[in-house]
């Protein structure tokens, strides 16, 4: 009986741990939803968080849990996964989101925490253990989320372009402001929908390893699922402002038109990515697009140095994440 009551509270720190995450990557990726509608002045700060919390939480409706399976059950070969496995990501993902955090940096939760995954998967039983398949469509969609997002968000802005040609500046202000308002709910709803479901996937990961859910189940637990994207937008409520700063003004100027496109080219991709079941970067997305956007303008229009240092972010995610999770599953592994 002792046995199996220490096992409990182990799992139920590690999962407190995960909606901790969860919660941080709302906290850190609130820029990716509201970054273009503050910068335009569409809304007040305190307005858009609230806006994008309610839309990241009402997702639960509307997506199925494709990513979460992925994550769930998709990325590491059965048998392998334990608790100090679960911890070493997590603290992995939860350390590297800090980091860039602090730095202003808009770097992706969802390649950190599968990058953490990775690290402390690989510092168990080695790369063998990973099931390449998950692993390469996350990876692929690195480079897929932010060149769709590019394109999408570069086509609507020239489709709008053309389509309003003839209107006055200040009439197409005023009707862009309101549907700006269309599009960023529709990217909360995607950011919710995709990221939510990786803390999911996570949790059922470690519920399945520990032998509270059978590998037989459809879904993970209902309580996982709410609280999961309660968490998530409750990170969202309380916003991540050094990187929205970066998001939505260091990048490109946006007006409400741009800010329209850009939005609405990145919930396209991640509703797409969600639909497929892959874990994307809404960073990634939002990015791509709001440089696109910036592009139809003029080159320079983009401040590339900017830009650059966010794919530098990019790059560094996945093996820093997975270091410090080798180590944290390390430590963990020794001292208990």
């Amino acid at each position: 009986m002792e046995t199996v009551q220490t096992a409990f509270w182990v799992v139920a720190l590690l999962v407190v741990l995960a909606l901790l995450f969860d919660f941080m990557n709302g906290f850190h990726d609130a820029a990716n939803s509201i970054a273009t509608v503050v910068s335009t002045g569409v809304l007040k700060p305190g307005q858009a968080v609230l806006f994008a919390a309610f839309f990241n939480f009402v997702a639960i409706f509307i997506f199925h849990l494709s990513v979460a399976a992925t994550v769930g059950k998709g990325i590491v070969q059965p048998g392998i996964v334990d608790t100090h496995v679960v911890f070493g990501a997590l603290v992995g993902a939860i350390t590297w989101n800090v980091i860039t955090w602090y730095y202003g940096i808009p770097s992706s939760s969802s390649h950190a925490l599968i990058g953490g995954i990775s690290g402390a998967v690989i510092a168990k039983a080695g790369t063998g253990a990973l099931i390449s398949a998950g692993i390469l469509k996350t990876v692929a969609f690195i480079f897929v989320s932010p060149v769709l997002g590019f394109l999408l968000g570069s086509l609507m802005m020239v489709a709008v372009a053309w389509i309003f040609r003839s209107f006055r500046p200040s009439r197409v202000d005023k009707w862009f402001r309101r549907l700006q308002l269309v599009s960023a709910g529709a990217y909360s709803l995607g950011h919710g929908g995709n990221d939510a479901q990786k803390t999911i996937g996570i949790i059922w990961m470690l519920l399945l390893a520990t032998g509270y859910a059978s590998s037989a189940d459809a879904s993970p637990p209902t309580w996982t699922i709410v609280c999961c994207y309660a968490a998530i937008g409750l990170g969202t409520m309380f916003g991540g402002w050094r990187i929205v700063k970066t998001m939505g003004q260091k990048i490109t100027k946006l007006k409400p038109v741009g800010g329209f496109c850009a939005e609405t080219g990145g919930a396209m991709t991640l509703f797409l990515a969600t639909a497929l079941g892959i874990p994307v970067s809404t960073t990634h997305t939002i990015t791509g697009a709001i440089v696109g956007v910036g592009s139809t303008q003029r080159a320079s229009a983009v401040r590339w140095g900017v830009a650059g240092n966010i794919v530098w972010a990019w790059i560094l995610t996945i093996p820093a994440s997975a270091f410090v999770a080798g180590v944290a599953y390390w430590v963990s592994f020794t001292l208990y």
